[in-house]
This record gives C-alpha cells, sequence and structure tokens, in this order.
C-alpha cells in the first residue's frame, strides 16, 4: 500500500515535470545560451542548496528529536526532505503535495501521530521563517534606501500583514493548529460532511498532535527557537543564489541587496501559492524587486531563468530519490 500511494506522488511529479519542460516561457536556443553565460555559477547554485536543505533537514531533525529518538538515520530525513521540496514545487494549491508525503514516510518509524505533529511543526517553522525574514528585509530596505510616501505604505503594508500572520502562528504554536484546520475544512460547502465524520473518528488522535506541537513551545523552548533559526538561517543562506547569479551580469549587487531581491520576489511569489512552481509570479516578482534597486530589469529575468533551472534539477534529483531511495536499506 505505501509503494502504491508513493507511485502515485511520483508519477504526478513527472506528469508535472514534463508540463513545465513544455510549456517553459523560453525557447531552447535562448535557454541554453544563458545556461552557457552562467558558467561555473550554476554547478555552484546547485551545489548551494545541499547545504540549504541540510539546514532544512537539520531544523526537521530536533523537531523529530525532541519526541524521542527517531528510529532512523540523518540521511533518510535528507532524503525525505529533499523529495518534500520536490512534491512541493510541482504541486499547486498551497505548495502542500510534500507533507502528506512526509508524514507517510515517517509513519513506519515513529507513528503517525508523532510524525504528523513533527510535519506540522516543520512547515509552521518553515513558513514562518519566512514572515521573519521579510519583517528584517523591510527593516534592511529602511536601513539602505531612502523611502518615499509610496515605497511607505508598501512597507508598512507589508510589515503589518507578516505581523498579523506571526500573531496566528504563535497562537497555533501555543494551542496546536490540527484541531483549527479540521474546523476551518468542516466550513467547505463539498468537504464538511467528510471532515465532521473525520473529525469525530480522530478526535482524539487531532488533540494528541496538537498537544505534541504545543508542548515545543511551552516545555522546549530551546528546541523550538533553534529550529526556527534554522529556518531562518536557510533563507539567509539562499540569497547566496541570486549574489552568485548576478555576480555573471555585475559587480555591482551587495549580499544586502540580493537579501532584498530575495525577500521581496518570494513575497509576490508566495501570494500566487495556487500556480505549480509559483510560474509567472517568480518572474515577475524578480523583475519588480531588481527593478526596485534601479537595476535592470532584465538582471531580474535572468536570476529568474537560472532558478527555475536549478529547481527543475533538485526536482527531478528528488523524484529519482523517491523511487531509487526505498531500495535502500537502512
Amino acid at each position: 500500500m505505501k509503494n502504491k500511494y508513493r507511485n502515485i506522488f511520483l508519477a504526478f511529479g513527472i506528469v508535472a515535470v514534463l508540463i513545465m519542460m513544455f510549456t517553459f516561457d523560453m525557447d531552447y536556443q535562448e535557454l541554453w545560451t544563458n545556461l552557457k553565460r552562467a558558467g561555473i555559477y550554476l554547478p555552484l547554485v546547485l551545489i548551494l542548496w545541499l547545504s540549504v536543505y541540510l539546514i532544512n533537514t537539520v531544523s526537521w531533525y530536533i523537531i523529530i528529536r525532541s519526541g524521542g529518538k527517531p528510529g532512523f538515520s540523518f540521511a533518510r530525513l535528507y532524503k525525505f526532505t529533499v523529495t518534500g521540496f520536490a512534491l512541493n514545487y510541482v504541486t499547486p494549491v498551497g505548495l502542500m503535495g510534500g507533507e502528506p508525503y512526509r508524514i507517510m514516510e515517517l509513519k513506519p518509524y515513529i507513528g503517525v501521530e508523532r510524525a504528523t505533529s513533527s510535519v506540522i511543526l516543520y512547515v509552521m517553522m518553515h513558513i514562518f521563517s519566512h514572515f521573519c525574514f521579510w519583517l528584517t528585509s523591510v527593516l534592511l530596505y529602511i536601513f539602505l534606501y531612502p523611502v518615499g510616501w509610496g515605497m511607505g505604505i508598501i512597507l508598512g503594508a507589508i510589515t503589518i500583514f507578516c505581523l498579523l500572520i506571526a500573531l496566528l502562528f504563535i497562537k497555533g504554536y501555543q494551542h496546536g493548529m490540527a484541531v483549527a484546520f479540521v474546523r476551518l475544512g468542516s466550513r467547505l460547502p463539498f468537504l464538511k460532511k467528510k471532515v465532521i465524520h473525520f473529525a469525530e473518528v480522530h478526535r482524539e488522535q487531532l488533540e494528541n498532535i496538537d498537544q505534541q506541537i504545543s508542548l515545543l513551545h511551552r516545555q522546549k523552548k530551546q528546541t523550538f527557537y533553534a529550529a526556527l533559526s534554522l529556518e531562518y538561517m536557510a533563507r539567509v543562506v539562499s540569497c547566496l543564489e541570486i549574489w552568485l547569479i548576478l555576480n555573471v551580469l555585475t559587480t555591482h549587487v551587495s549580499f544586502a541587496d540580493c537579501c532584498l531581491i530575495a525577500a521581496f520576489s518570494s513575497l509576490l511569489a508566495n501570494l500566487l501559492f495556487f500556480l505549480p512552481m509559483q510560474l509567472g509570479g517568480r518572474e515577475g516578482g524578480f523583475a519588480l524587486a531588481v527593478g526596485g534597486l534601479s537595476l535592470s530589469g532584465a538582471y531580474g529575468v535572468y536570476a529568474a531563468l537560472i532558478t527555475r533551472v536549478r529547481e527543475m534539477v533538485w526536482i527531478v534529483i528528488g523524484l529519482a530519490l523517491m523511487k531509487v531511495g526505498n531500495k535502500v536499506k537502512e
């Protein structure tokens, strides 16, 4: 049964990749020209994400360890991390395709309740770190650049939005999120009856999951802040990707500028979360963010192209790990 669901995930990922390749908004000759232009920087970008995924894995690992010995190797969890993100890249509607896969893979080792709570906690940390990164980027912009009325309104709106979401996450850490998500699902017209039935059958499990989530925030604050700090660090390290890419075109872009480009482009792209790989949103976000720093918008388009190629390569790696990894014994 487990292999059946894994094959479903794999088939969906392969189909999504093929669709994206044939709908790529650039002819292959131009694509190849830009890849040759990137030179040694493209392999460096690919290698960089080995480190980013390593940091993500450490964050998730210490969350799992807070509930007891995991019973599997760190290398296996690294595989689950890479494959989970690969599925998230190709899944529309919330980028949540990798989470059911992660729960399914962890279930045999730590049980469904602990697997579910650890995945929910990790996803909350991952998303929460984005909002922390966006907030600090607002402060960084104010520190580095003059702020007019128009930009002041934009930065103020981003700040208010991020603070409101941060308060929502803090409440979720204090009381859990599983029951809240089920209650939200029970209000959806076509899913109402099924969700209510699910909540009644699994009430005890959902409450246990919420207890495990709130326990990390209340009693294991060191683990909580360590996991959050690691996720935030992953956001900052990933900004090196933009710095490497833009250094092909210009030497007048600082690492701080690359952090701002990453922050504001990812903010716009995440507002279009319902699109697989945030198609169009990422490119537009890069062009606007780069243009906002008084650089050529073409730089943003080029940076978006190289990041797309990096995503495609890591999606293929993730899907390959899903197929090959289950044949490798601990």
